[in-house]
């Protein structure tokens, strides 16, 4: 009598060992289960928002101006120098034509031509307008080719050499603010030779001792828009 009872004991113990056993692991697998769907959950929602992220993320256009072009129309940036330290910067269709990094600008105006139709770049070149000489200058402005998108920015002395000549021609190309640029002001122009009308590409600031924003040079011009393609 005693052994049965003993016996059934055993038994009963492997009864609530075993469900116990099978408590456990039943609880686990639904913890996991929960996890596995939370994770999962996760992983598709963030699938999900990836696309909204991605498109609430601001587009770049070229050159890095603040808008899209129009069809037929040529995106350009420039900036004039800042003080004698820093150079102009010109950039057409995402390409960066003249700037301090290219070591293809200096002091005077820094000018650059690119193809009206096809918005290639033609030339690059700067004209030392404090220490040079203009008659250089004067004799590359009667080379620019009609229909030819002519890009103008300052560095440190861009007027003090230019003489009545220069200005006359430059004004040819659509600038208004040629005539009236002084010592160590910051400007940048973007015209075209032929064109017939004043160009609506231009910025100007004078150098005034009161408002400078360097000692001796006004603050940095920055002009950016499209330029319309030349059409036969």
């Amino acid at each position: 009598m005693k052994r049965l009872n003993m016996r059934i004991a055993g038994a009963a113990k492997l009864v609530v060992a075993v469900a116990a056993f099978l408590l456990t692991f039943y609880v686990i697998s639904q913890v996991f289960e929960i996890k596995m769907d939370a994770n999962l959950g996760n992983l598709f929602a963030r699938s999900a928002l990836d696309p909204a992220t991605r498109s609430t993320k601001p587009p770049r256009y070229k050159c890095g101006i603040s808008k899209s072009c129009p069809e037929k129309h040529f995106a350009f940036k420039m900036a004039s120098g800042a003080a004698n330290v820093v150079g102009p910067k010109i950039c057409v269709e995402d390409n960066v034509l003249m700037s301090g990094v290219k070591n293809n600008v200096g002091r005077g105006i820094n000018i650059a031509l690119v193809n009206g139709k096809t918005g290639e770049a033609l030339n690059t070149k700067y004209f030392d307008m404090w220490g040079g000489d203009v008659a250089p200058f004067i004799e590359f402005l009667k080379t620019i080719q009609d229909g030819t998108i002519v890009l103008m920015g300052t560095y440190d002395d861009g007027a003090t050499k230019l003489n009545d000549e220069a200005r006359k021609l430059i004004a040819e190309l659509g600038s208004s603010s040629i005539t009236s640029l002084g010592f160590r002001d910051n400007w940048v122009f973007c015209g075209g030779k032929g064109i017939k009308t004043k160009s609506p590409f231009e910025q100007h600031i004078k150098n005034n001792k009161d408002t400078n924003k360097y000692e001796g040079w006004p603050e940095v011009v920055e002009m950016e828009g499209c330029i319309p393609q030349k059409q036969d």
